[in-house]
């Protein structure tokens, strides 16, 4: 079967089910949250984990931000949520917090920065949110195609690695026009070219394998599983996949070997000409998935 780390979103703030007693709400969502950690985290020897996941702080009361952090200490399990995406959810995240220092402290306050946690968006970030996330080892899912879908800003991204912080790739689900980790990487590189002309920031390009890397190892380093999966390196789960060359050639119709390509250039290739229907199978632990891909 495949890796995932999955989580059942929890809210007590604007519930989208007007049946619900608003008083039941934490208790019942934290024992939901508790009997799938106990049924799913650590199945199949770590292959299926659970994150704790809290929709974000606009949606959640002080009280579930807490015990979801707990919860999620308590069991060994991830925490995840969003933080810092749109000017406007900032805002109103200290209309509703107004005792907090700002977006991270509301999180910071909650028991819920740390190794095992990751924070989808972050675009907008102060310097001292910045400098909190990293003292915690706290990570940051970037979603540079979901932030450019709804319009939210473009990531400082050459700032952020700079300074330290730990960032890996997504594609917020629902939240953008696609899931592919292919085509985040390659709008995530045309945003931050956007950038450099936009606001003149320096270092904001990235090489094609910082991308890949973004979107694999880093993505690992921010679960804390680099040292099983993220890359091909002896000792390591064989969780890959295989690319039909025919898609990363330079021109329709020919194929391209590793052989005669330079890395970075293959590299561009695979970001840049991304389709579908390349991936032609998927492994996880060395057993190859059966699919659509493995047909």
């Amino acid at each position: 079967g495949i890796r995932a780390i999955l989580g059942k979103v929890m809210m007590d703030r604007g519930t989208y089910d007007e049946g619900i007693e608003p008083a039941s709400i934490l208790d019942r969502s934290l024992r939901e949250s508790a009997d799938l950690i106990a049924r799913w985290h650590g199945f199949d020897d770590g292959r299926l984990g659970y994150a704790v996941t809290p929709r974000f702080a606009v949606s959640c009361t002080a009280d579930m931000l807490h015990e979801s952090a707990s919860l999620a200490r308590a069991t060994g399990t991830w925490w995840q949520t969003h933080v810092s995406e749109d000017p406007g959810e900032i805002a109103e995240v200290s209309r509703l917090f107004p005792e907090a220092r700002d977006y991270v402290d509301v999180y910071d306050a909650a028991g819920g920065l740390g190794e095992r946690t990751v924070l989808a968006h972050g675009i907008h970030l102060s310097d001292r949110e910045l400098g909190r996330l990293i003292e915690t080892g706290t990570r940051v899912a970037h979603c540079p195609g979901s932030n450019l879908f709804i319009g939210a800003g473009v990531m400082p991204l050459a700032r952020y690695l700079a300074e330290g912080l730990g960032v890996a790739l997504g594609s917020d689900v629902s939240g953008g026009p696609e899931a592919s980790l292919f085509s985040v990487m390659r709008v995530g590189a045309y945003a931050q070219m956007a950038r450099r002309s936009l606001v003149g920031e320096e270092g904001a390009i990235l090489d094609p394998l910082d991308w890949l890397r973004m979107g694999t190892l880093e993505g690992a380093r921010a679960l804390g599983l680099e040292g099983s999966i993220g890359s091909l390196e002896a000792g390591k789960d064989a969780d890959l996949i295989a690319v039909d060359p025919a898609f990363v050639a330079a021109l329709p119709g020919t194929s391209v070997t590793v052989d005669d390509v330079d890395p970075g250039d293959l590299m561009s290739r695979l970001i840049f000409r991304a389709h579908p229907d390349m991936v032609r199978a998927a492994w996880v632990r060395g057993r190859r998935l059966d699919g659509p891909a493995a047909r």
